[in-house]
């Protein structure tokens, strides 16, 4: 009988480990993919790219912009830099610029994209023009 009881009482031990582990690694995986960029993450349109290939029609166009966010923000719609507080997939700085493209700018990836490619066209003539830039000074 006490041999049965100690058996019993080191499977439940044994169980409560391995229970401990698949939590704490579970936790971990959360961690891990909490912390990838914004490529993964869609929306109703669709991931970032997607969107900003249905607003940019001119394929050109769109990978010049494509490179600067890249660069910039990696796709991660919550970029942050934590130096300039420049913020989101194109980086505005202030951040809070965007809102003149929508209300939503904080989280909605098409908000920040007409709003950037808005700024290329306006500043530089276009997202192609930002680009050639951005290869020069290594920010736009």
């Amino acid at each position: 009988m006490t041999v049965s009881v100690v058996s019993s009482f080191r499977s439940v031990s044994a169980s409560k480990k391995t229970l401990t582990g698949v939590v704490l690694a579970a936790a971990t995986a959360g961690t891990l993919f909490a912390a990838a960029p914004s490529q993964a993450a869609t929306t109703e349109g669709g991931s970032a790219q997607q969107i900003a290939q249905k607003m940019i029609s001119d394929s050109a166009q769109y990978q010049c912009f494509s490179k600067i966010v890249d660069h910039e923000s990696d796709w991660n719609v919550s970029a942050t830099n934590a130096s300039s507080g420049a913020y989101g997939l194109v980086q505005a700085l202030p951040g809070n610029k965007m809102a003149s493209a929508g209300s939503d700018w904080k989280t909605n990836p098409a908000t920040q994209i007409k709003w950037g490619v808005d700024y290329m066209k306006d500043r530089y003539g276009s997202p192609c023009g930002a680009w050639n830039f951005w290869q020069s000074n290594g920010w736009y």
